[in-house]
This record gives structure tokens, sequence and C-alpha cells, in this order.
């Protein structure tokens, strides 16, 4: 290995690093406003929004709007049954099965 590398592989290791440790860093002995706490959780499922969505009702490159998808018609009946029971593991049990099914119906 060359220097090179090593101070590349350093400074990813950085790059990774310091976002993640200066929130900890300056905000552990502070008190965060309730509404910034409740805003800050709502950032997972914005992020996983995000990135599922454009999947499920769109198909092809270049990318076109498709809303009759086996992964959409999956995903509805999985998504209620998430929210009813809060069940990780029957989430995806449901989720697997009503994908299945939707394969073998279209």
């Amino acid at each position: 290995m060359t220097n090179e590398y090593i101070l590349m592989v350093i400074g990813m290791g950085l790059v990774t690093f310091i976002p993640r440790w200066a929130p900890f860093f300056f905000l552990s002995n502070r008190k965060l406003p309730e509404w910034l706490v409740e805003w800050l959780d709502l950032i997972p499922a914005a992020i996983l929004s995000a990135l599922l969505l454009p999947a499920l009702i769109t198909t092809g490159d270049p990318r076109r709007l498709m809303l009759m998808q086996p992964e959409l018609l999956a995903a509805i009946p999985t998504f209620i049954f998430a929210l009813k029971t809060r069940s990780l593991g029957g989430t995806v049990v449901v989720g697997m099965f009503m994908y299945w099914l939707s394969c073998k119906l279209f």
C-alpha cells in the first residue's frame, strides 16, 4: 500500500466519523426544545419514504409512472398491517406473502 491509499482511507474515515460525532459532542449536555426533538424523530421516516416511493410508483429507464406494479400492490396492505399491529416480524411475513401473491396475480 502506498501512502496515498493510507491517507485516502484515513480521510474517508474522518469524513464518515466527524458528522456523526459532532452532534453527540456538542449537544450531549444540552436540552433540546421539544419541537426540535419531534421534528428530528420524523427524519428516518422521511428518508425511508424518499428511498421507497420512487421504486414503488415508477419503472423503466427513463423513469415513468406506473401505479399497477406488484411492489406497490404488496406495499399498501403491508403498510396497513404494520400500522395496525406494530409487529416487525409480522410485517415482514405479510409483506413477503403479499409480494408473492401480487406477482402471481399480475
